[in-house]
């Protein structure tokens, strides 16, 4: 027997959430035409000014900030006819050094459907896809989608939860960025600490040429450069600090991985693990940050891990007893939670 009290709550939970569905083309246009940037800068304006300021078409802007006023995006004053960001809304759709900068989620979330051929494929066979050969776009979509972490939290908080690497990093010490994509941590860390070296490596070439490039352009040549290396065999040795930024459950053998960092790391050496936050079990997950990660770990993160040897597929909601055990396995003698935010776990092990 349905129940239509609850039919009716469920239907409007999906009418919510096909609401976000649809909104996602509406929200990149309107980063990719400046419209979220022109709101913030001018203030309120009626669809004729914004269509003015950011050169498109009057017909067309009008039914975006209908859209977005609808969806809660902007606030409309019907007196004046004008749409406005608040300023809560700007944080999340206009201000690239926001903690709560999501346009890249809404990048990620095209990725993912374009990736939807070769991972329903890998569901049938079991076989992974392997990281280059997912959508082209998503590459520079997840560094869009982590910068904002790492430029608030990891020079003013996860690095000085870490034991003592705070002092080395300020005196000169030596530094591996594994898995560092577009480099954009291994960039942010290397300003902030001139005195120390930073080596970036990453297993995807093209990140890697996209990464030196970022490295000029913030002025981060000096002491920072980067290589094409597997997490598993990435030179170096005595190193004082080696970081993985949310990326170890996206490899195929965590164990060989953590294996390699521990012969790399001097003694007294640090490995910073920075890993989506999750519980343990999925209980603990029954919320609306899991169910992003569960969807990105779905088709991103368990078919990237099932394309390399071992095929571990951690999947992006480990949590910290799988995570800690595969570093333990390693060879690493103590393991534990630094600090963590709404969205990321800051593990530090010690040989």
């Amino acid at each position: 027997m349905v129940d239509e009290a609850k039919l009716n709550q469920f239907i409007g939970k999906i009418l919510g959430d096909l609401g976000g569905a649809f909104s996602v083309p509406m929200v990149r246009m309107g980063d990719k035409l400046g419209l979220y940037k022109a709101l913030k800068q001018q203030g309120p304006m009626t669809p004729a000014e914004l269509a003015t300021k950011t050169n498109v078409a009057e017909r067309y802007a009008r039914e975006w900030l209908s859209h977005q006023a609808t969806s809660g995006y902007l606030d409309y004053d019907p007196a004046a006819g004008k749409f406005a960001l608040p300023p809560e809304q700007a944080m999340v759709f206009a201000d690239v050094d926001s903690p709560v900068y999501l346009q890249g989620a809404f990048d990620l979330a095209v990725a993912m459907v374009e990736n939807q051929p070769k991972v329903e494929a890998a569901f049938r066979s079991g076989k992974g896809v392997g990281w280059g050969d997912q959508a082209q776009c998503l590459f520079c979509t997840v560094g869009r989608f982590f910068r904002p972490g790492y430029h608030n939290n990891l020079v003013a908080s996860w690095l000085p939860a870490l034991d003592g690497i705070a002092a080395k990093l300020e005196s000169g010490a030596k530094v591996a960025d594994v898995g560092c994509g577009h480099g954009f941590s291994t960039i942010i860390m290397a300003n902030a600490f001139p005195k120390s070296t930073f080596v970036g490596y990453d297993f995807h070439p093209d990140s890697v040429k996209q990464a030196r490039i970022h490295a000029e352009q913030h002025g981060a040549g000096a002491n920072t450069k980067f290589e094409v290396a597997m997490a598993s065999d990435f030179p170096g040795k005595d190193l004082d600090l080696v970081t993985f930024f949310d990326c170890l459950h996206d490899m195929g053998d965590p164990v060989g991985a953590a294996r390699h960092v521990r012969e790399t790391l001097k003694p007294d050496g640090s490995w910073m693990i920075v890993e989506p936050a999750a519980g343990d079990r999925l209980e603990n997950n029954l919320n609306p940050v899991s169910r992003m990660f569960y969807a990105a770990s779905t088709m991103i993160c368990i078919p990237t891990s099932l394309d390399q040897p071992v095929g571990a597929a951690l999947g992006a909601q480990a949590g910290y007893a799988k995570l800690s055990s595969a570093i333990m396995q390693g060879g690493f003698g103590k393991v534990r939670t630094a600090t963590e935010t709404p969205f990321n776990m800051i593990l530090e092990a010690r040989p």
